[in-house]
């Protein structure tokens, strides 16, 4: 008896592929996630600081601007492209990266979003703080994995 040539019960293995990252656009994108998260954060603060005044939990003051404002904005910039460098890195390296991506942000934005709770302050003050980090994280999260779904392409492996 024979092996045959091919067996329809067993198919040939496709032929190994590797992603290829357009890293320009992909960057672009990432600053324009960055620009789309300060602007939620800009809301947040706006909506429940300026309209219904309501005091919030502040993050640490990374631009040193000493407003409500200044440190929301400042920390959805470095959490837009922290993230953006860690879904570069995980293209590179990882099988599925934007399953771990995804994984990753949403247990960070609800790591992130507790972190109010962790201060003695009015209730609505914590849960205000933590309805604009949890949207920043969402903000994150979904353009960042389409920004990724529009620039990486699958590419055969030479030899």
């Amino acid at each position: 008896m024979t092996w045959p040539d091919y067996d329809p019960a067993y198919p040939p293995s496709p032929r190994p592929q590797r992603l290829r990252l357009d890293a320009g656009r992909y960057w672009a994108g990432a600053v324009a996630t960055a620009l789309v998260a300060a602007l939620a954060a800009t809301v947040g603060v706006v909506v429940f600081r300026g309209v219904f005044d309501i005091d919030l939990v502040d993050p640490p003051d990374l631009l040193g601007t000493d407003t409500d404002l200044g440190r929301y904005v400042g920390w959805a910039v470095v959490a837009a492209l922290a993230a953006a460098a860690l879904l570069h890195l995980l293209i590179l390296t990882t099988p599925r990266p934007r399953a771990f991506f995804a994984w990753i942000m949403v247990l960070a934005t609800i790591a992130a979003a507790t972190v109010p709770f962790t201060v003695s302050a009015p209730t609505r003050s914590r849960v205000c703080s933590a309805v604009i980090v949890a949207v920043i994280g969402l903000v994150i999260l979904s353009l960042l994995s389409a920004t990724a779904s529009r620039t990486i392409r699958l590419i055969p492996r030479t030899g």
